[in-house]
């Protein structure tokens, strides 16, 4: 195989980032949950918290049972986990690879002033 034919294949392989099916379902399963502007607001709130339901509430600015809706949305998908203390109930999100996502959309799409 020429040299220039090997070069191309592997820059081809590089920019395959995902390949296999069951990630790329994931992926776009995990992405649909957090696309919703409400809930990309959640996990902005997040953070690297563990934050109640109420302080989110307080702070996302919507009705408790609007944002416990998408609580258990973002839960389901395995984005987000959570513990009950009493009364209230505590989330943080749960993988730290989601955490970066969230960087990174930041430092693509966001002004820095």
């Amino acid at each position: 195989m020429p040299k220039a034919r090997e070069t191309e294949l592997s820059m081809s392989e590089e920019m395959n980032l995902i390949t296999r099916n069951e990630d790329i379902d994931r992926a776009s399963r995990s992405l649909k949950a957090m696309s919703h502007p409400l809930r990309l607001k959640i996990l902005c709130t997040l953070g690297d918290q563990e934050i109640s339901v109420q302080d989110i509430v307080a702070h996302v600015g919507t009705s408790q049972s609007n944002i416990s809706q998408h609580l258990a949305i973002l839960r389901d998908k395995g984005i987000l986990s959570s513990r009950k203390d009493a009364n209230r109930v505590f989330y943080k999100v749960a993988d730290s690879r989601t955490l970066r996502l969230i960087e990174m959309m930041r430092d693509v799409f966001c002004t820095m002033e």
